[in-house]
């Protein structure tokens, strides 16, 4: 490209002494900031062809899409003009030693109607698909998510080309109700009915450009309430790119199982004839044959000037299938970027545990005159102080610390306030029970782990030595498939109260979930942020409100 610009002249000599002083002055650079001003009200939104009342940011639903790079510093100011509490999570963000900004009961005030909160959170050592959504309540079947993608600074490779464009689907379950109702519906001790609808993005279906013989990023995030979904795209394959913030072996599928609360990103070379191809998410797991959810988009190439013939793609059917497309995942050993902590190569496999967690689910449990959830029969309650701001101020009568038994034993389910207390650098092996007919999903806030085992049936010590110990992959969000387990190991390097939870937002909501609570005497800002200055405080810390 042909330039005026006179540093384009200078002699060699010169070019050393530009360099070196660019080089000492980004030694002594923070890294970049970037502001964002959010309003979150109530709005009519329109996905299904019915006006409903949708939570929107901004007026945009889905919410506006964060594009950062990674290291940025965050710095979302979100006002809250809805006429209830309202929280914002950051989904896979691993929120370094600052569990404060991790936007969950657990760990945050909400924010009152009227009133704003100022997020101040860093993308740190992370590139990859990530998500945000409403925390309480049941605010996530409105509206309110969106996308928050986060991308390689120039002198971190990625183990791939650059792509030649990305988009990002949000896909997920959709109802016509809206959440006030289907939270009426949880109260009342009936379950949520199947959804009306899977939209992309916000509506039934979407369109995607490009041009023949070029290679795309599809980043896909099921950002529903309950329902996993299968994505495929009709005459074209997908090499799997990224997941959920970590670089996999690039293995090629024909279509790929995105569970609750997980992203995945995959390349997509267009190299069939130019016309318009089908892009299909349909739901899985479902109740009956009958019942499955499809979303039909276009793949259209920038020169095409007819649909592509032939049936729309199948998907899969069998629980087993999915099972052994989570086994063939696997993590890149020999990618220098995006890895979960501690940085660099970790040879989780031939570290030693300190304990092993067994969490197992439970149907529908009647517990105090209500329909809860349970783990291990603890169904949680929400208090009205979240319990980072308890532990701050040694507040007593709220946590039920260590409550929630290590291993299932049978006892008489009961209501609680559980939290897990595990030292820093802990090396914990933790198995998800699964008990029912239906499919589950689990997420850790604040950590990636590693999913080293997936089974049918009951698991037992047994089952490690078919552990992957080498290259299993690295993610913040594991399936659990019915009547069967999984298992992950995870270093607890980050220190704070962390939420474990159910990703299906129903059992959320009635109590499957519960808090880690990861913890050093030796206080530090190297281990952990204080306090910060603008939190709400609420409950039994308001008197320590400035």
């Amino acid at each position: 490209m042909a330039t005026s610009d006179p540093r384009f002249s200078l002699p060699l000599a010169w070019w050393w002494v530009l360099l070196l002083a660019a080089a000492a002055k980004l030694a002594g650079a923070d890294d970049p900031y970037r502001y964002f001003d959010w309003t979150v009200t109530y709005g009519p939104i329109n996905p299904l062809g019915t006006t409903q009342q949708g939570i929107l940011i901004n007026g945009q639903f889905p919410g506006p899409r964060i594009d950062c790079v990674t290291n940025d510093n965050l710095i979302v100011n979100v006002v809250n003009n809805l006429d209830e509490p309202f929280l914002i999570t950051w989904n896979g963000i691993k929120q370094r030693k600052n569990s404060w900004q991790d936007g969950v009961a657990g760990t945050n005030c909400p924010i009152p109607p009227g009133a704003n909160y100022t997020y101040k959170f860093q993308a740190k050592d992370q590139i990859g698909t990530f998500t945000y959504f409403p925390s309480v309540a049941l605010h996530r079947a409105a509206g309110g998510f969106g996308a928050l993608n986060v991308y390689q600074r120039p002198a971190i490779p990625v183990p791939y080309p650059a792509p030649d464009g990305d988009f990002t689907l949000l896909v997920g379950d959709w109802y016509l109700a809206g959440h006030d109702q289907l939270r009426q519906t949880l109260d009342s001790g009936a379950p949520l009915p199947f959804p009306d609808a899977l939209l992309v993005n916000g509506m039934p279906s979407d369109i995607f450009v490009g041009d023949q013989g070029r290679t795309y990023l599809f980043r896909v995030s099921n950002v529903g309430m309950k329902t996993s979904i299968n994505f495929r795209i009709q005459g074209h394959s997908l090499r799997l790119a990224e997941v959920e913030g970590t670089h996999p072996v690039q293995n090629v599928y024909d279509s790929l199982d995105v569970h609750v609360g997980q992203s995945v990103a995959f390349l997509v070379t267009l190299d069939q004839p130019p016309m318009d191809y089908a892009v299909v998410a349909s739901t899985r797991f479902n109740p009956d044959s009958t019942s499955a959810l499809t979303s039909i988009g276009m793949l259209h190439y920038s020169s095409a000037t007819s649909r592509a013939p032939g049936p729309l793609p199948e998907g899969p059917e069998t629980a087993d299938w999915s099972m052994n497309q989570a086994r063939s995942f696997r993590w890149n050993l020999t990618a220098s970027a995006a890895r979960p902590n501690p940085q660099g190569s970790f040879h989780y496999g031939t570290i030693q545990t300190s304990r092993t967690l067994v969490f197992a689910s439970s149907p529908p449990v009647v517990v105090a005159g209500q329909n809860r959830y349970a783990v291990n029969g603890i169904s949680f309650v929400v208090p009205d102080t979240p319990l980072k701001l308890v532990d701050t101020y040694n507040i007593a009568n709220v946590i039920g610390w260590d409550s929630v038994p290590p291993r299932p034993d049978g006892g008489a389910p009961q209501l609680g306030t559980p939290v897990v207390r595990l030292n820093l650098h802990e090396f914990v092996e933790v198995v998800f029970q699964n008990t029912e007919s239906e499919m589950q999903s689990w997420h850790l806030d604040g950590y990636d782990f590693w999913a080293v085992g997936y089974g049918n049936g009951q698991w037992t010590e047994n089952e490690r030595p078919n552990y992957n110990l080498v290259d299993a992959q690295a993610r913040h969000t594991v399936q659990v498939y019915p009547n069967g387990w999984s298992a992950i190991l995870v270093s607890l390097d980050n220190q704070g109260m962390w939420n474990l939870r159910s990703a299906n937002w129903d059992r959320q909501y009635l109590g499957q979930q519960l808090y880690l609570r990861v913890w050093t005497p030796e206080q530090s800002f190297s281990n952990e942020y204080s306090i910060p200055t603008n939190a709400i405080l609420c409950g039994k810390a308001a008197e320590y409100a400035h």
